[in-house]
């Protein structure tokens, strides 16, 4: 018996069954996708690690997976028993058609559908009372997705007496958002992370008129590069000065990571939020960060990060500015984190600056950025001095 278990590189991040892609007693081919499990920030498939019977699931459908934890076993001796023609034996292997990891299930049938419903299908299905077999999935393997869901709801409005309707169970109302993993998720890691670390946040302002005139001469020259990848190369610079913001509290130690790696906060709409992860951020090029982050956000916002794009961030970035906020002090969501900064929105404020000798009015691409620190880790004259340091870099930046 082959087992099957939760991949180690997790980090600790809790995961749930989301969804079994096979039902015990199905052929399986090796590498073929056979579970999904869900966290907080990504959705990863385990692929069976060799051809076989499925013979018995442990973990079910939202049953909580930590890494390493028995999923499921296979039955690797019942290849040979199975037909030739139904699992494409050739002598004593499985050859996996390249294209085709299985047969496709019918929508019409019940068991197998319910099988392969996410938790947030499951719940929107409960909320308008609406039978999985009558709808014809459009995800892979012709799974049912939250947006069949929401069209299925769409075509079943009806019209009572010119008014329409939509039938609906009494414990939700028209305006209720039922709760999916990520949403729960976060809820969770936002009441430990203020609960177990002293939170701080100071406050500096930032002229970005050198930041504005480099991107607007490297755009001139082919080179498209967001604010964000300024602000990153800015921050990993800035750890030279004060090196415990890029650490961690241990009950023993502070530890200081060897690595600059940067989390930056990635809004999903109204699916919440996921922080990608620049890794070794420091010896990059503006270029490179910005070739990155570019690749991160991207798919980011396509749900195909890997557990490795959103994990070992040793500081964060939430430019929440983007969305049209001029303040806010973020929380540090990372238990491996010391600090997190916040950037606000760009907007062009009157300035006063000396001039050769003399007060001057000027009008200047301004933004409050914040660095709320874990008090426990670093004092206020770290704070102080890294974001001194942050915004002197921004402002000085060298013409391109």
């Amino acid at each position: 018996m082959i087992e099957v278990r939760v991949p180690d590189e997790q980090e600790g991040t809790k995961a749930v069954v989301r969804a079994w892609l096979r039902r015990v007693g199905d052929l399986v081919f090796e590498n073929e996708p056979l579970v999904e499990l869900e966290t907080d920030k990504v959705t990863q498939e385990v692929p069976a690690p060799a051809a076989g019977v499925l013979r018995e699931i442990l973990l079910d459908t939202d049953d909580e997976a930590e890494p390493g934890a028995l999923l499921a076993r296979i039955d690797a001796t019942a290849v040979a028993a199975s037909s030739p023609a139904k699992a494409g034996v050739q002598g004593d292997a499985i050859a996996a058609p390249a294209s085709a990891p299985g047969p496709r299930p019918s929508p019409g049938n019940r068991q197998d559908q319910e099988m392969r419903l996410s938790p947030s299908v499951k719940r929107a299905l409960l909320q308008h009372s609406i039978d999985p077999s009558r709808i014809e999935g459009t995800g892979r393997d012709g799974r049912i997705t939250r947006d069949d869901v929401d069209r299925a709801v769409a075509s079943t409005t009806t019209v009572s007496a010119g008014k329409p309707t939509t039938t609906r169970p009494q414990q939700f109302s028209a305006q209720d958002i039922p709760h999916d993993r990520m949403r729960l998720k976060i809820a969770e890691n936002m009441v430990r992370a203020v609960s177990q670390a002293p939170h701080v946040t100071a406050l500096f302002e930032a002229d970005f008129s050198a930041i504005a005139a480099h991107k607007a001469a490297l755009a001139a020259k082919g080179i498209k590069l967001s604010y964000t990848a300024y602000l990153i190369k800015a921050a990993a610079e800035a750890m030279a000065v004060a090196p415990a913001i890029n650490g961690r509290w241990e009950e023993d130690r502070i530890a200081v990571s060897p690595t600059i790696n940067i989390g930056v906060g990635t809004a999903l709409g109204e699916k919440g939020l996921v922080v990608p992860v620049v890794k070794d951020a420091g010896s990059l090029t503006l270029e490179d960060v910005g070739r990155r982050l570019d690749d991160l956000t991207s798919r980011a916002r396509s749900g195909s990060l890997g557990t490795a794009d959103v994990s070992g961030g040793s500081f964060t970035i939430s430019n929440h500015g983007v969305s049209g906020s001029l303040l806010a002090s973020p929380i540090i969501l990372h238990a491996g984190q010391a600090a997190i900064l916040g950037v606000g929105k760009l907007e062009k404020r009157v300035v006063v600056r000396e001039i050769g000798g003399q007060d001057a009015i000027l009008v200047r691409p301004m933004a409050y950025v914040t660095l709320t620190i874990d008090h426990r880790v670093v004092d206020g004259h770290q704070t102080n001095a890294w974001l001194m340091r942050f915004v002197e870099i921004i402002e000085n930046w060298p013409a391109a």
